[in-house]
């Protein structure tokens, strides 16, 4: 079990959608009272149902939330910027769970109510997806090489997780609120 001060002040957390990523995040922060990123809300425009925003926009407030602050977790995937993410952060904590499981917790995530839950994008009324369901089962799963690429060569320290009870051991251990 690795202590909460070996991953530094810059966290970087990836993994599945639904693995948990949002709610790490949020604890972490208050934990280490530093600032979070939800990288779905800078990705997506508010008060749609999840419409992207424009690349070059995502890109420079990404950036800048990175360069403004100097201690952070931010959470969620968007291969094309983990470069500069790793480069900046002191750790990764990747949640490599298995498809089945982030499967079942998007469903369930999807029908409670959940404009609070942390992550959400705001003014979103539709939660459920089939292509999210889809991205999930089979193009997530094919990520795993370049992610593991990309912490290669950075250089970044890693935390690999690939179980719920590791996460959750780790809730236990770093002392996190839920």
């Amino acid at each position: 079990m690795v202590p909460l001060e070996y991953l530094g002040t810059r966290i970087c957390i990836i993994g599945p959608s639904s693995g948990g990523k949002s709610t790490l995040a949020k604890a972490l922060g208050e934990k280490l009272q530093v600032e979070v990123c939800h990288l779905d809300q800078l990705a997506h425009l508010p008060g749609t149902d999840w419409k992207p925003r424009a690349r070059d926009l995502f890109r420079k407030d990404h950036n800048r939330f990175l360069s403004e602050n100097d201690a952070w977790v931010m959470e969620g995937n968007y291969s094309f910027l983990m470069q500069e993410r790793f480069a900046a952060a002191t750790a990764v904590i990747w949640l490599d769970f298995k498809v089945t499981g982030s499967v079942l917790r998007y469903v369930i995530r999807s029908f409670k109510n959940s404009d609070s839950r942390p992550g959400n994008l705001e003014g979103a009324t539709r939660q459920f997806s089939w292509p999210l369901i889809r991205y999930i089962m089979f193009r997530a799963p094919k990520n795993r090489g370049k992610y593991r690429e990309l912490i290669a060569s950075s250089n970044v320290r890693l935390l690999y997780l690939n179980s719920f009870r590791e996460l959750k051991d780790y809730y236990h251990l770093w002392k996190l609120k839920r």
